[in-house]
């Protein structure tokens, strides 16, 4: 008995050391973790946990949120407020693209920007607070050694930013070298100023989001997934972003081999979760809006979304995986970060890492 009671404590300890070896954590990217710095959401955004809407794009909590809470952090606070950071912080903004404001200038498409808030911009701001949150520049060194940093996603705004000013999708892809080099460029800036272990996320399946399916319609029936119901050619740029994505950060790994850079698979876990929806809990599957008043079969319409007008909120959030037509659901959310806490879509998972 005595042996089996010091085996559970063994294994107590394991999951406390995995969970507890970080002392900060810092996120960056869109709205797809913005916790903050960017307050545009009314209520029912919000609803499912805070009962008030919080910036973020969701009816509550986030991945970043999940996460933060499984390795012992407080919620990460928003960069752009004043907060103590010393356990890390947030700088994802909503509607944040990769690249900047010049690269969409130059193709007459910055009116389509909603914040200039790019990944550099982003990266300014984190090097700007570092002496108050680690101090001199040595000390930075070994506080962010032992800190985590999330780096994405990043991209998915950058190509519907063009994609929404009838862009044809061909020349958009075009956009995905100069995305990824920029990302690319982003993650060594961090690896530079001191971060040795990075979670990079691949974009989503976009075209598995009723925004895209209501927005962009053909009446092929070859241009959707027989199995999924999603469009093709918009999951095809997320494939391309993310093959290019994981052959960079092969390059990374294979220039500055001490650091931990992870990829992230958001794109391979949607697709499961649009396949296998019950699995997960999902009755009412992965392409239904929940919060919208669309008359067609994903509950979209781009003139009466979420929180702006005659919209309507399903009666169980936790049924859906789509929350606004685009964002995901606390309840999505939440199985994504176990995904990735748990493995298996981050090898290895952040709960299982160890140390390096």
């Amino acid at each position: 008995m005595p042996s089996v009671l010091f085996f559970v404590l063994f294994l107590s300890s394991l999951h406390f050391s995995s969970s507890q070896r970080y002392n900060s954590l810092f996120n960056f990217g869109d709205s797809m973790s913005d916790t903050g710095n960017v307050q545009i959401a009314t209520l029912p955004y919000g609803m499912t946990y805070f009962r008030n809407a919080t910036g973020r794009c969701s009816d509550g909590r986030l991945v970043i949120d999940f996460i933060a809470q499984e390795l012992g952090f407080p919620l990460l606070p928003p960069s752009q407020e004043d907060h103590d950071f010393s356990r890390g912080a947030n700088f994802a903004v909503v509607a944040a693209t990769t690249l900047g404001f010049e690269f969409f200038n130059e193709r007459n498409l910055s009116r389509g920007l909603w914040v200039n808030a790019s990944l550099h911009l982003q990266v300014d701001r984190f090097e700007k607070l570092m002496p108050s949150i680690c101090g001199a520049p040595q000390e930075c060194k070994d506080f962010l050694s032992k800190s985590l940093f999330i780096v994405g996603e990043f991209g998915g705004n950058d190509y519907s930013t063009a994609l929404f000013f009838a862009v044809p999708i061909d020349e958009v892809s075009t956009f995905v070298p100069h995305v990824i080099k920029t990302l690319k460029d982003g993650v060594e800036r961090l690896i530079q100023l001191g971060a040795v272990d990075l979670i990079v996320p691949g974009v989503l399946p976009v075209g598995c989001f009723p925004l895209y399916l209501t927005n962009y319609p053909t009446t092929n029936p070859e241009d959707y997934g027989p199995k999924t119901g999603c469009a093709r050619r918009y999951n095809a740029l997320s494939w391309l972003h993310n093959t290019l994505l994981r052959r960079a950060l092969d390059e990374l790994r294979r220039k500055y081999p001490s650091v931990s850079i992870r990829y992230a698979d958001y794109y391979s876990q949607i697709i499961d979760i649009a396949l296998n929806p019950l699995k997960y809990g999902f009755t009412a599957g992965a392409l239904r809006t929940c919060c919208g008043n669309g008359d067609g079969p994903y509950n979209y319409d781009q003139t009466k979304r979420c929180a702006e007008k005659d919209y309507t909120v399903c009666s169980n959030v936790s049924t859906h995986v789509n929350w606004d037509g685009i964002h995901m659901t606390e309840a999505a959310h939440r199985v994504i970060a176990t995904g990735w806490l748990h493995g298996p879509y981050i090898n290895p998972p952040i709960l299982r890492s160890g140390q390096r």
